[in-house]
């Protein structure tokens, strides 16, 4: 799709989404019926140094916001999550979700803007990034997929010349830990490899900072996520998963981490295979697909963590029909999400991180070609500098 026509598929896209964001600020039931509710509780309870992850007073706050459940919806996120949601606490249930919606479209542009300028600002890319079917997912059920794309965005931007900043911006990246299994094992891997102790320090200050603000609102915060945590499987049948799907097959429990220890495993041989010319821009995209395909729990809206993927191949692979295929699964996906098929069951969009991942592997020729001319202008360079005089 070149010129015009790829001009007026991005315009029309651009039009959709203000179309589904201008529907999403004015649904009548968002506070009551949306995952920000969740948010919004445990920020109301930390607020008044109640424990944010008490059942039945979550419920009971819920349904004051209009939540129709009989089972609540409890925030899951680690206790270093807490303080982004202690600012709903100061505001009612309306004004909370309209604030909560404005930090996260904030958060998706901002992060589509990082890592396009990071990829050279490459022509309408970043435009069909903001329809990324995951981007909206997550704005309808204001889930904070958008913060720890945020965070990976931040990273990248900040890894090679900031590398304390780097490390302070993981702790939004990994607020569903879950979910970046095996770019947490490169990422040890690349801090003792190239000593980047920087970036560890920068994480351990950020993450004890937010650990100090919500143990200071509740002192016996671990022994209160503690039940949370162990309760995190119970509903996992209904995640729609690789990891969930082989776990019901096989019948045992252990079989849902199976997928993230052998990713794990894979990420270990694919980062040391790389590790003299490893570079986050180009090699930690496909990181991040692996780590979502083999996530133990994931939602749709998770998969906004492709978006470094997405944007790459469409940057590097414009033609050999990656965009015209990226379209297609895009829409189908979107479809399903807004015609409501999602809801009848978790299950109807299991197909997405496979899509996602086969998608880019079959669109990384180009990717692969522009990797392989760094690599060899690098070992160009290499050569051609001379050694050291020898003391």
């Amino acid at each position: 799709m070149k010129g015009p026509a790829r001009k007026i598929a991005a315009a029309g896209l651009v039009i959709l989404g203000i179309a589904v964001l201008a529907a999403i600020m004015y649904q009548s039931d968002y506070a009551g019926n949306k995952d920000f509710t969740s948010y919004w509780a445990a920020g109301q309870l930390l607020a008044r140094h109640s424990n944010p992850y008490d059942v039945n007073a979550v419920l009971r706050l819920e349904k004051s916001a209009g939540f129709h459940e009989e089972k609540p919806l409890i925030m899951r996120n680690p206790p270093y999550a807490l303080p982004l949601a202690l600012p709903l606490g100061l505001v009612g249930p309306r004004t909370g979700a309209v604030l909560w919606s404005l930090l996260l479209v904030a958060a998706i542009v901002a992060s589509v803007r990082l890592l396009w300028s990071m990829l050279g600002k490459p022509p309408d890319v970043h435009l069909f990034a903001y329809m990324f079917a995951p981007c909206i997912s997550g704005m309808i059920h204001g889930q904070t997929s958008a913060l720890i794309i945020l965070g990976l965005a931040l990273f990248l931007f900040f890894q090679k010349e900031r590398p304390a900043a780097a490390g302070a911006v993981l702790v939004l990246a990994f607020i569903k830990p879950h979910l970046l299994l095996p770019f947490a094992v490169v990422l040890v891997l690349w801090i003792a490899g190239s000593r980047a102790y920087k970036v560890a320090m920068g994480a351990a200050v950020s993450m004890a900072a937010a650990l100090a603000i919500s143990l200071f609102f509740d002192h016996n915060l671990w022994s209160d996520y503690l039940p949370v945590l162990r309760d995190a499987g119970a509903d996992s049948h209904l995640i729609p998963t690789a990891s969930a799907i082989l776990r019901s097959l096989g019948g045992h429990d252990w079989l849902q981490f199976a997928p993230a220890v052998l990713g794990s495993v894979w990420a270990i041989w694919y980062f040391l295979s790389r590790r003299e010319r490893w570079d986050w821009i180009e090699h930690g995209p496909v990181l991040l697909l692996v780590s979502l395909f083999v996530a133990p729990y994931s939602w749709f809206p998770d998969e906004m963590i492709a978006l470094p993927a997405i944007m790459l191949a469409l940057k590097c692979a414009p033609s050999n029909g990656a965009l015209g295929s990226f379209l297609v699964l895009n829409f189908v996906a979107l479809a399903m999400l807004l015609s409501g098929l999602s809801a009848l069951s978790p299950l109807i969009l299991s197909w997405t991180p496979s899509a996602w991942l086969i998608w880019y592997l079959w669109s990384n020729r180009q990717v692969r070609s522009a990797t392989t001319a760094r690599w060899q202008a690098w070992e160009l360079k290499r050569l051609k500098t001379p050694a050291a005089p020898s003391r």
